[in-house]
């Protein structure tokens, strides 16, 4: 079987794109790490992916993207058709209009090609250094998430009434053509029904496996019908972590070999609040990405994407390609996933 045509949007496969953190490995700087993230999204326009989504992160190396968006609008200019996400823009850091006012700028100059995707992120240092304040993060999150829909609605005018956010009617310009989707990143009850009460597709990490994410998307449309809306029109957004190899074993030894010293770097986050923020078991936490992730030869991660789409029902796939650390495998990984895995998936039933 040959792969579709880069871009043929099939309607019995689901859509794929490629997930990037930019996480710095051994003998790269920060620039080349960067230069390398811009090289992979460019290979998958070519290997026929549907889109990248870009990570956000402050003051750690396991990510050294500061600015989803900035990225985002330099790969826009770097591509032809494929689709640029933000997975996820801190909303948090950020004021919701201005958020607004760049999402809207990269809609209208890439043709419709850019995807939003925000967090709450963390109680982290960023909240100090950007000014915002623990309380954006904790109470502020929903009053800021309004703004942004707002600004991004499509209305002329918009103005702010809340107690983070309170500024006279101001016009939006640009102002969108249509209302712009925006994309929540969830990994608690609570955000999984602020997103479900403003019918907004949720983005779903790496972290746990089908079955977690499939009681996430249960959780989520009965709040979404609830609040009646439609709780089958969102596009959720499943993240995998996605290696190719010829057998089992040789893809985990590729990536016990890296995947180690770079989730070790997500130890340099620091709590706003001085307190020592908890440590995963890395080497357990590895042990739990290899057994539930597309690993090892493409039959097998054919089937668990498969898998994926059949128990949790997300209409579009996000893969991390990084792990392997080094540039040559990644973009390798990232040809053999588009000629051996992505021709091969479907939709079930």
């Amino acid at each position: 079987m040959t792969a579709d045509p880069p871009g043929d949007a099939r309607p019995d496969r689901p859509r794929v794109d490629l997930f990037l953190l930019a996480g710095q490995f051994p003998g790269a700087d920060h620039a080349t790490t960067l230069g390398h993230a811009v090289d992979y999204a460019v290979a998958a326009e070519a290997a026929g992916f549907d889109g990248v989504w870009l990570a956000e992160h402050h003051f750690i190396s396991y990510g050294v993207c500061p600015s989803a968006v900035a990225l985002a609008g330099f790969l826009l200019g770097r591509t032809r058709r494929l689709r640029v996400g933000t997975a996820a823009a801190i909303l948090p850091n950020r004021h919701p209009v201005a958020l607004a006012e760049e999402a809207a700028l990269l809609d209208a100059v890439s043709g419709g090609r850019f995807d939003l995707g925000v967090a709450r992120g963390g109680p982290w240092v960023d909240l100090e250094v950007f000014g915002a304040g623990l309380e954006r993060y904790t109470t502020g999150f929903p009053e800021s998430l309004d703004v942004l829909l707002a600004a991004l609605s499509g209305r002329p005018a918009i103005a702010g009434n809340g107690p983070a956010h309170r500024f006279r009617p101001v016009p939006m310009v640009p102002r969108p053509a249509r209302p712009a989707p925006v994309w929540l990143a969830a990994t608690s009850p609570p955000t999984v029904d602020l997103a479900a009460n403003r019918g907004l597709p949720l983005l779903l990490g790496m972290h746990v496996d089908d079955t977690a994410k499939a009681a996430t998307l249960d959780r989520y449309a009965e709040t979404a019908t609830a609040a009646g809306r439609d709780a089958t029109a969102p596009e959720h957004v499943s993240a995998h972590l996605a290696y190719v190899a010829d057998t089992v074993a040789e893809a985990e030894k590729e990536l016990r070999d890296t995947l180690p010293g770079w989730l070790a770097r997500t130890r340099e986050y620091v709590r706003v609040d001085g307190s020592p923020p908890a440590h995963r078991d890395l080497d357990a936490y590895l042990d739990h990405l290899l057994a539930i992730h597309p690993v090892g030869p493409a039959d097998r991660c054919v089937s668990r994407l498969t898998g994926t789409v059949a128990t949790t029902g997300a209409r579009r796939l996000m893969l991390m390609v990084e792990a392997a650390g080094e540039p040559d495998r990644t973009l390798a990984n990232i040809r053999r996933l588009g000629t051996e895995v992505l021709p091969h998936l479907a939709v079930r039933g």
